[in-house]
């Protein structure tokens, strides 16, 4: 037997991402939603092709029924809220493919962040993780009533990943020093990529940990430089 065609779409996005495969229904709201326009480039895989989406006869109705007569000039990546680039500027998910990238930001949700606004509280319950988008971040400890700053983190950085596993407290509060962008993977949703994308939940899972290990040893290290110059100075 010959090998099945496969089933499905895929998108590339205004992003330079190529999201996908999916299916009709997924891609007539995205139509609806202008994210995907007259322009945009559609993989058809059972035609093993590539083709303008305003000339695909299967979404000719769609795009008259949403501009009649017109065609839409805007250009909307499919991710609402995420600029061109931005996923490419996050360490962790430098070794995902474009592909791999449109696919596990499907996963995600976007949350804007106000500046002097507290995205986690100390304390709290943690059920998220987040990848810092745009924007600048502090990680604060507030002891009688004082502010003390642990770290600030940039764009490009991640920032909550123990609670994905434990839903432990929150041992710190993240606090934005500016207008920012984060990529929320929230607790369901990681649980979901394991088990609908494994394929990319692996790679995301393995340079997370990578990050990790460097943050353990570089911890151990001041540790050990912290006992030496205690015992240096007795």
């Amino acid at each position: 037997m010959g090998e099945q065609a496969e089933v499905g779409y895929k998108i590339w996005a205004t992003d330079d991402v190529v999201y996908g495969p999916v299916d009709m229904p997924t891609l007539v709201e995205w139509v609806k939603d202008e994210r995907v326009v007259t322009d945009t480039w559609v993989f058809v895989c059972h035609d093993n092709k590539w083709s303008e989406a305003g000339k695909m006869s299967e979404l000719r109705s769609v795009f008259n029924a949403v501009l009649p007569g017109s065609v839409p000039v805007s250009h909307t990546p499919l991710v609402a809220g995420i600029k061109p680039g931005a996923l490419r500027r996050v360490k962790i998910l430098g070794e995902m493919t474009d592909q791999q990238l449109g696919r596990f930001a499907q996963f995600m949700e976007v949350e804007n962040a106000r500046q002097f606004h507290t995205i986690v509280t100390q304390g709290a319950v943690g059920d998220a993780m987040y990848l810092i988008l745009e924007g600048e971040l502090r990680v604060r400890q507030l002891v009688g009533g004082k502010e003390t700053v642990l770290v600030t983190l940039n764009a490009g950085e991640f920032f909550g990943d123990i609670s994905l596993f434990d839903h432990g407290p929150r041992s710190a509060d993240v606090v934005a020093n500016n207008p920012s962008v984060l990529l929320k993977v929230s607790a369901t949703n990681f649980l979901r990529l394991v088990q609908e994308a494994p394929e990319l939940a692996t790679p995301f899972l393995v340079a997370v940990c990578k990050t990790l290990t460097a943050r353990i040893r570089a911890d151990n290290k001041r540790l050990r430089d912290s006992i030496n110059i205690g015992r240096a100075a007795r």
